[in-house]
Formats: structure tokens, sequence, C-alpha cells
């Protein structure tokens, strides 16, 4: 029976991108001018949608992160990071290093804000990790070290230290204070396949480092000693995502196998026992496409998922089904993120546009 129940959540989510949504009930969807959700018809409906800000650019939206207070939103695009108000959907300020290279495209792939909300981090094509202070608008370091693209950037709760993930498959760890590298963890277990990072994230207790690879693999490590823990295997294609749950106690992952994975933490979260390992607690499936990026709810009941098929969508932790499926814009969904402070979620996407969103209980 359990087998049987798997296949018809699947079943039921992926009908959800096939949806006609002008053969969908009224109940069952939300539409605005240039976008609409549909509700899954097999689970109650708990969430109302509705879009907030179109934050427009010149060119693709490589990434969007709340700042920790939920004021600011900043976007990373073609040479420049942004920030936005997120009461008023205006741009503050725009974040551009004079003494980049010229000419040709220097996208940035990464940005995180300091706890405090003082520094912002931005990762980009030209290997270096910019540390910037937002008031004064100006670099405060310039992190070197990294032979390849980075693609992710974390800080630690306390907030001092930067966690970086590059192309070059290493794992690197910074001081916010002195700006020099601390720990260095390489992926030495090279499969067929390249290692390249594509994500990494810091446990909510800071003693966890969770990073994604092109390998299919999610490997974690020892914060503080650089030890290797373990090697999370299960996607079928290259892991473009990851999130901690804000208890600590699940991981999530985004793939290009188009599902999302709940990785229960074992012995590595707080709840876990001492010989508990990690392993897979359910896979989602409904993308249509490549999952690009994924994220949690502050109170940990909600996941939201980007994908290359253009769709956002809304997943219940408790019961792994689809609430809903958004579309909203018009190339893939290639970054996403949650406030922490308030119910909302922003999108960034290929049609070189970024977009705040709220979701209310129903």
């Amino acid at each position: 029976m359990h087998g049987q129940k798997a296949v018809a959540v699947a079943a039921s989510s992926s009908q959800l991108a096939d949806m006609d949504p002008d053969q969908v009930p009224a109940s069952l969807k939300r539409e605005g001018a240039d976008w609409f959700v549909i509700f899954n018809p097999k689970t109650p409906r708990l969430l109302n949608i509705e879009h907030v800000h179109t934050l427009d650019h010149t060119s693709v939206v490589c990434c969007v992160k709340f700042s920790a207070d939920g004021k600011y939103l900043a976007t990373g695009c073609n040479r420049t990071t942004q920030i936005w108000s997120v009461a008023t959907g205006a741009k503050e300020c725009v974040l551009a290093d004079d003494n980049a290279p010229k000419g040709g495209d220097l996208y940035i792939r990464a940005v995180a804000f300091s706890p405090d909300g003082k520094y912002l981090v931005t990762g980009a094509e030209d290997k270096q990790i910019r540390i910037w202070d937002v008031a004064r608008r100006a670099i405060r370091h310039v992190l070197a070290g990294h032979d390849q693209d980075i693609y992710s950037l974390d800080f630690s709760p306390d907030g001092s230290m930067i966690l970086s993930g590059s192309g070059d498959r290493t794992v690197r760890i910074w001081s916010l204070e002195s700006g020099k590298e601390i720990t260095k963890l390489t992926i030495e277990d090279m499969g067929p396949k390249d290692a390249g990072v594509t994500s990494v994230a810091f446990s909510p207790s800071g003693k966890i480092v969770a990073a994604a690879s092109l390998d299919k693999m999610i490997r974690l490590w020892d914060a503080a000693s650089g030890q290797p823990l373990q090697r999370v295997d299960g996607h079928k294609d290259s892991v473009y995502a990851v999130a901690f749950s804000p208890d600590g106690q699940s991981l999530l992952s985004g793939s290009l196998d188009k599902s999302l994975r709940l990785w229960d933490m074992g012995r590595y979260g707080p709840q876990g026992g001492a010989r508990d390992i990690v392993q897979c607690r359910a896979t989602l499936n409904g993308h249509k496409d490549f999952v690009l990026s994924v994220a949690y709810s502050p109170d940990g009941n909600w996941i939201v998922s980007g994908s290359k098929d253009r769709g956002v969508q809304f997943w219940d932790s408790r019961t792994q089904q689809t609430q809903c499926m958004l579309q909203g814009h018009k190339n893939s969904v290639i970054s996403v993120a949650m406030s922490a402070t308030q119910t909302y979620f922003a999108t960034g996407s290929g049609d070189c546009r970024a977009r705040i969103w709220s979701y209310e209980n129903n």
C-alpha cells in the first residue's frame, strides 16, 4: 500500500504542472495579469498566493536573497548586485566593482546578507568573492582562492564566517573579519562525473556544512574540524540546490532529475540518535524539468522550489504533498528565497525579472 500511495502522490503532483488554467475551477486557482496559481485538488487548500512587486533587471537574475530582518532583497545579475526595499519595491542601491574587468559578461551567481545586515557577500564568474559594506556601499574584502566560478554562498549563523562553493570542486570557509581562508574542503572521492559544487549551506547550529555537486552527491562536513562526515547518495542527476530545515533535522535538495528530496539528518541533527544515518525521507515529484533552487519557510512547514519548467511549487513538508504551483515567469526560475520575518518569498528568473510574492494562510 505504501508504494501505491507514493505513486499516487507523484501522479497528483505532476498533473498540477499539466493542468490547463482555463479548465481549473475558480476555487482552485488565483489569476493575476501575467501570473496564475493552481492549487492541488487532492489536498486541502491552506494558502493564498499574491503578487507583491516586480523588480525589472537588464539581464538574467541569477540569485535572490532576503536580509535577515526581511526589509531588503538582494538580487545578482550581470555585473551588478542590487538591493531592493521589500516594503516598496524600490531599488535602494546598485553595487558594482569598478575594478572588475571591463567587457564581456560577469554574472553575480550568489549573494548572501550577514545576519546583522551590515554586509552583503557576492560571488561571481571571475572566481572572486566580494564582501560589501552595505551602508558605505564599498568593498571591505575581496576573497581570492577559488579556481572556478562561485555558485553559492552562505553565512554562519553567528555571522563570523562565510561559506563558499565553486565549480573548482572545493568548499571554503572564510573569516568575515580578516577576509582570510580558514578551511578548504576538497572533494577527494571523485566519481566519473565532475564534482563541481553548485550549492552550499551551514546547518542552523553552524556545526555542519552541506554541499551539493554536479556528480549527483551531497556531502556533509564537520565545520570546525573540516572532517568529511557522510556522502549522501540518491539523486539520479546533478544536485543544484540544498537547504537545511530551520530545526536542523532535515536537509532539502533539488536536482536536475526533476525531483526534490527530503533527507533526515540522523545523528547530525539535534533530534538524531548516535547510530542514526542520513537517509531519504521523501522524494517530491511534480516539476517537469530541472529543479534549480529550493528554500524552507522560517517555521519549516513549507518548501518552495524553482524550476526550468518556469514554475514555482509550494510543498507541505509535513505531508510531502504539493500545495500549489505558481506560473509567474517567462523563463527558468533560477532562484527562490523565503523571508525569515514575513510570509513573503522571492523568485529570480532568466526573464530578467525578480518578483516578490506573499503566501498567507487561507
